[in-house]
């Protein structure tokens, strides 16, 4: 790397960023990092790697399918055969009633979560206070910086930008990438990724499961006061082991 004109650290150049294969060195040097062309080079870099690890998942599985196809032909369609049979209706499930374990592509326009006639209500301590709305807003931007490189992550609001458990799982997974694969989750299955961050985010951060899963998949739409509150403990607990640097604790 050059160094700047002044005598200051050495600038990092996007081909040097390519080089680089660890998704936690990147959030570090984008943590650290005060140039703004700087901060927009690492972001790309890491959603770059992100896409890269994608992909690569993507070909392995399209590798394997092929290669158990070739089997099921090699032993005279037996693989076939046996496909074929998974896909017809059961007598106790009427016809065309979609079978629970069929996997679905990364959309985020796919409806995921179905809405019940009767819905459990959420139990969640209301957040106020004379900056309840200053707080409010500066956490929600907090969450979409540490998101922002995470494909299938658009956070507007504590409510639908969080029904499908992606955005939990992005926002674990920006200080914990170690703590699991993000590029094959599946926003079609939110009890699955509500419950993968939570314990994560139990776990590792300490964060205390103020969430529930089934609760949340019953709903349409997750209460904003909940997923507040819950984002709020987040943080919280980020800045007492040190992972978040601020003046001040929301």
């Amino acid at each position: 790397m050059e160094s700047k004109a002044d005598g200051g650290p050495a600038a990092v150049t996007s081909e040097e960023l390519a080089t680089i294969e660890d998704e936690e060195v990147l959030n570090k040097m984008l943590d650290s990092a005060a140039d703004f062309e700087e901060r927009r080079m690492i972001r790309a870099a890491l959603r770059d790697l992100l896409k890269k690890k994608r992909d690569k998942r993507e070909q392995e599985r399209g590798s394997r399918q092929q290669d158990l196809r070739q089997q099921g032909l090699s032993k005279g369609g037996t693989t076939v055969g046996r496909a074929s049979m998974n896909q017809q209706p059961s007598a106790n499930k009427p016809a065309g009633q979609p079978s629970p374990s069929a996997s679905t592509p990364f959309n985020r326009t796919a409806g995921s979560i179905a809405s019940p006639t009767a819905a459990p209500a959420q139990k969640c301590p209301t957040a106020v206070g004379p900056n309840a709305k200053n707080v409010k807003q500066m956490l929600l931007d907090w969450c979409r910086a540490k998101t922002e490189p995470y494909e299938g992550v658009d956070i507007k609001n504590f409510s639908s930008s969080w029904k499908d458990g992606i955005a939990f799982c992005a926002l674990v997974h920006r200080f914990f990438p170690d703590a699991f694969e993000y590029s094959i989750l599946n926003p079609n299955k939110p009890r699955e990724n509500f419950q993968l961050a939570f314990s994560n985010a139990e776990k590792l951060a300490g964060c205390p499961p103020l969430l529930d899963a089934d609760d949340l998949v019953r709903l349409h739409e997750p209460d904003w006061k909940c997923v507040y509150t819950y984002i709020q403990e987040f943080y919280r607990c980020l800045v007492e082991k040190g992972l978040v640097k601020t003046k001040k604790r929301l």
